[in-house]
């Protein structure tokens, strides 16, 4: 499994909104679902983004932003603001059926008015996805392409069905949308994409890393993973440090605390067997890796975790 396949496999979408308003400007739209990630489609119209601490990113229609951090969060035409009076709307994709607008609309027939929102907001388990989310901007805008046109049009046609299954249908494009969406954005990235997805497509230290992500409790060695690359142990030590910062094996550590993280929040795993399942022969072992790197045993984390 590749690290962005990784560190999406905790995070879904969750009752996908396809909302279609015709709004009199100045109007505003609160998303108060506090996701940690929060996927913002504009069909038509536009409008601005507007963060708790002030940041204001523009949308037009034909874009996708994606929104990261877990705080709530607002849309507005760019004449409106949160401090003057205007038409308050407020959607939430968590709590199904209790999206509403806080104030009557005064809906308008003037097509240049007219806004269409996609919205997926995702809810995450565990703790893998944060690596991912501090390697996002707070908002990240891309332009899409045919295929998002499709994908939309879709769960339109789905919706207006009303078959069984629908919201699971919608929900499940939306996790697929923001796997395309994030990928188009790391990509244009380049050389400012992080290490861990960069190194994935390098023809040496993409196998190894893919080999550590799939199978993190294999007793790996230098020689082994470079068999997995095809190439000599010196080679894929030193490609590796290149691309990832570090060498393969520290990386293989830092990865399997990681996971542990994750596993140690699960109350009905010993501290022995989440050892065993990312590599550790015994509990004492990992316990030292852990306090190393982490400042706390494994059992002083999880109570901190837990409460």
């Amino acid at each position: 499994m590749d690290p962005l396949s990784e560190l999406l496999g905790g995070i879904r979408a969750e009752g996908a909104i396809l909302s279609d308003a015709i709004l009199k400007a100045p109007w505003v739209v609160r998303f108060d679902d506090r996701a940690p990630l929060t996927m913002v489609t504009v069909a038509r119209g536009g409008g601005v983004i507007l963060l708790a601490d002030g940041t204001e990113v523009k949308v037009r229609a034909g874009q996708t932003a994606v929104v990261n951090g877990g705080e709530s969060f607002c849309m507005a035409d760019e004449t409106a603001s949160v401090d003057r009076p205007h038409l308050d709307y407020w959607l939430t994709c968590f709590e199904p059926g209790a999206s509403a607008e806080c104030s009557p609309p005064n809906l308008v027939a003037d097509e240049g008015e007219a806004t269409a929102l996609f919205v997926g907001a995702y809810r995450a388990s565990g703790r893998r996805h944060e690596r991912l989310m501090r390697a996002l901007p707070p908002v990240l805008v891309i332009d899409d392409g045919s295929d998002v046109c499709a994908w939309l049009d879709a769960c339109a046609m789905d919706l207006e069905g009303r078959k069984p299954g629908t919201q699971a249908f919608i929900d499940r494009l939306f996790d697929w949308g923001l796997v395309c969406t994030l990928r188009t954005w790391f990509d244009d990235q380049g050389e400012r994409a992080p290490v861990w997805y960069q190194g994935f497509t390098d023809p040496v230290a993409g196998p190894a890393l893919e080999a550590i992500h799939t199978r993190p409790a294999k007793p790996w060695t230098v020689a082994d993973l470079a068999g997995e690359a095809g190439v000599s142990r010196a080679l894929l030590a030193k490609r590796f440090n290149e691309i990832m910062g570090e060498p393969p094996l520290t990386y293989l550590t830092e990865w399997r605390m990681q996971l542990a993280e994750e596993l140690l929040a699960d109350p009905d795993l010993t501290v022995a067997q989440v050892a065993r399942r990312i590599g550790y022969a015994d509990q004492f072992g990992f316990s030292n890796a852990f306090k190393r790197r982490k400042g706390l045993s494994p059992t002083t984390f999880r109570a901190k975790a837990t409460t």
